[in-house]
């Protein structure tokens, strides 16, 4: 069985930095790329980064510059470094197996607040 647990998230305040993880089980990460996407507070489901079977990595241009996407092959583990953070940053981060946000397989998310 396939499964993506995230972690990492919490309360930050504006500024700050958080770093993301996502534990994968019943899957290599290496052999799909992988996303890290958001859920603001009444908002819809939002691509925020990738990183590709390759290694190479790409980011939405609001975080461009502030967010780093990496991946632990030893680990079997995603990281979404946070820095930086913004009020608009507040969402639920998930982790999700390549970049089909309807339909893709993704973990129960972490909470990401900033706030002064």
């Amino acid at each position: 069985e396939v499964q993506l647990v995230e972690s990492g998230g919490g309360l930050a305040q504006p500024g700050g930095s958080l770093k993301l993880s996502c534990a994968a089980s019943g899957f290599t990460v290496t052999s799909s790329a992988m996303s890290w996407v958001r859920q603001a507070p009444g908002g819809e489901l939002e691509w925020v980064a990738g990183i590709y079977k390759s290694g190479s990595t790409g980011y939405t241009n609001s975080v461009k510059g502030r967010f780093t996407i990496s991946r632990d092959d030893d680990k079997n583990t995603i990281f979404l470094q946070l820095n930086n953070l913004k009020p608009e940053d507040t969402a639920v981060y998930f982790c999700l197996i390549g970049f089909d946000l309807r339909d893709g397989i993704r973990g129960q998310g972490t909470q990401v607040t900033v706030s002064s």
